[in-house]
């Protein structure tokens, strides 16, 4: 069984050009989800163009986080943004896929890639 370790998640984001990128350290799940929740609201305020999820950083999400980026891709569709998933670990991908939401998603190998699409 792997080691799992109970890692506090940061947030953090920052504009480039017509994008915002938000990145992800740490765990996704029940109790952090809301920190992650908070800063896709304070960013989609601003309607950006394109909302770039980095989740290179995250080795576990749960239901609640993929709820919280379902949540996200719905407001940002009221807007006409768009949102792009990159970077993520096989663990966090594997559960994405489970939950058959890599075909929702627009999902890319990195951030050079989804801030070019």
């Amino acid at each position: 069984m792997a080691d799992r370790r109970n890692t506090a998640l940061t947030v953090s984001s920052r504009s480039e050009g017509r994008a915002v990128i938000i990145t992800a350290v740490g765990d996704v799940d029940l109790t952090a989800s809301p920190i992650l929740r908070q800063e896709l609201k304070k960013v989609q305020a601003g309607k950006p163009f394109r909302l770039v999820v980095d989740l290179g950083g995250v080795g576990y999400m749960d239901s609640s986080g993929l709820a919280t980026l379902v949540e996200a891709m719905q407001q940002a569709r009221k807007t006409s943004s768009v949102v792009i998933l990159c970077a993520l670990t096989d663990r966090v991908r594997s559960i994405f896929e489970i939950a058959r939401l890599d075909s929702v998603f627009t999902i890319t190998s990195n951030l050079e890639e989804a801030l070019a699409k």
